[in-house]
């Protein structure tokens, strides 16, 4: 590739393609891991032909190498296994392809597979995707529940039985994909994006039978971890047995040990809490009997009390007492009147009989001199004073007395 092309002086097939191998060539030898999907081995073949396959992305390249390498091989492969290869791209000029001419291929034992599980683990560990504080918890009844799950397996059959055994009108929305093998990680994903968009979904079940590390290894993918934690929807992981545990349960919102457990655990039992209805009703009706029997007693109480008993009695009682004062009252304001009235009179009587007037009437009088030392002088009659003596009349003692005053006084 000296120089650039034009539409004057375009390269012809040939050259570019010839001018792709030689730069794939000049690329080395690399190990690359992946799992294997398909092996293609004919008896009397020289060449055989792999399919190696990324397990978290539809991502697959050819492998050649010779069938005396598989037949080598103990154990020997087998479709879904993880292994670990070493070869040189090749890029094939005549067809246009690209693929890896292998020379070793290691498979990923046990231990191997162990050992990259825990130092995940680690990773997402520390990132915080384990923490419980980030897990949310699935609704008390979700209207739909997303499950995700492999076609007609045991453990479909599981969460559908148990659920709608608990309860019947549970509405599921199931997505069958493979739950082993290179695919898996590739559907698990899609239906969960899928689940995760869809409003009426409000729970997503993760569910897969009992099976060996290699067949549960779809659910310790990092690109699976990564997406459950990234769910929006609360997510469910029922993956295995007790013993087993992948990095799903523990980046899922809940964990259950089975598919049975899922199955119980996404839906309350109907009958238990028809049960606690009728229970909190009991105890609704009887708290409520018992308020009403308290303000019963409390009304009885009050109604007892004889301001309640008999509202009008203490009222014409106070009205016959007061009827008794007026009268009482009103007696003795007459007989006071009549005592003064009485009194009044009588002294009237006595100030008419001894009053001057009536002493007049009569034609006497009591007259008296007083002389020149202060000593008066009683006068038996007119004739007794003299000439030109002045009388002055005064009241003593309801009596009329007139004094002979000396002349000139």
């Amino acid at each position: 590739m000296n120089s650039p092309t034009s539409p004057e002086e375009p390269w012809p097939v040939r050259t570019v393609s010839r001018k792709i191998a030689d730069w794939i060539k000049r690329l080395g030898t690399i190990w690359v891991e992946g799992q294997i999907t398909q092996i293609s081995a004919r008896p009397r073949a020289t060449t055989a032909f792999l399919t190696l396959r990324d397990p978290s992305a539809d991502v697959s390249l050819t492998l050649t190498c010779s069938s005396s390498l598989l037949r080598d091989m103990d154990p020997p492969l087998t479709d879904g296994s993880r292994v670990v290869v070493h070869g040189k791209p090749d890029f094939y000029v005549g067809r246009g392809t690209l693929s890896l001419r292998v020379d070793e291929i290691r498979a990923v034992g046990i231990g191997e597979l162990l050992a990259r599980i825990e130092r995940l683990r680690q990773l997402l560990k520390a990132e915080g995707l384990f923490e419980p504080a980030r897990k949310r918890s699935p609704p008390f009844l979700p209207g739909r529940v997303g499950l995700i799950t492999g076609r007609a397996s045991a453990a479909e059959h599981d969460v559908l039985s148990n659920a709608e055994l608990r309860w019947p009108a549970v509405r599921f929305e199931v997505r069958n994909v493979a739950v082993q093998g290179s695919t898996a990680v590739p559907q698990i994903l899609e239906a969960l994006e899928e689940l995760d968009r869809a409003p009426e979904v409000d729970v997503i079940v993760l569910a897969r039978g009992g099976g060996s590390v290699e067949d549960l290894l779809a659910f310790s993918d990092e690109a699976l971890c990564r997406a459950v934690a990234a769910c929006t929807t609360p997510v469910i992981s029922a993956i295995g047995h007790e013993p087993d545990s992948p990095l799903l349960d523990h980046v899922a919102d809940v964990r259950c040990s089975t598919p049975t457990g899922a199955g119980k655990r996404v839906v309350p039992d109907v009958a238990e809490e028809t049960q606690r209805i009728h229970q909190l009703r009991d105890r609704a009706r009887r708290a409520l009997q018992g308020w009403v029997e308290r303000e019963r007693r409390l009304l009885d109480s009050l109604r007892s009390r004889p301001s309640l008993a008999d509202p009008l009695g203490p009222l014409q009682r106070r009205s016959e007492q007061l009827n008794t004062l007026r009268e009482r009252s009103r007696r003795a304001v007459l007989t006071v009147l009549n005592t003064e009235q009485h009194s009044l009179t009588a002294t009237r009587s006595r100030l008419t009989t001894l009053g001057p007037a009536a002493t007049l009437a009569r034609g006497y009088a009591i007259v008296q001199r007083v002389g020149p030392d202060g000593v008066p002088a009683v006068i038996r009659s007119v004739g007794d004073a003299e000439p030109g003596t002045r009388l002055r009349v005064r009241v003593v003692d309801g009596s009329l007395h007139a004094v002979v005053a000396d002349p000139g006084e």
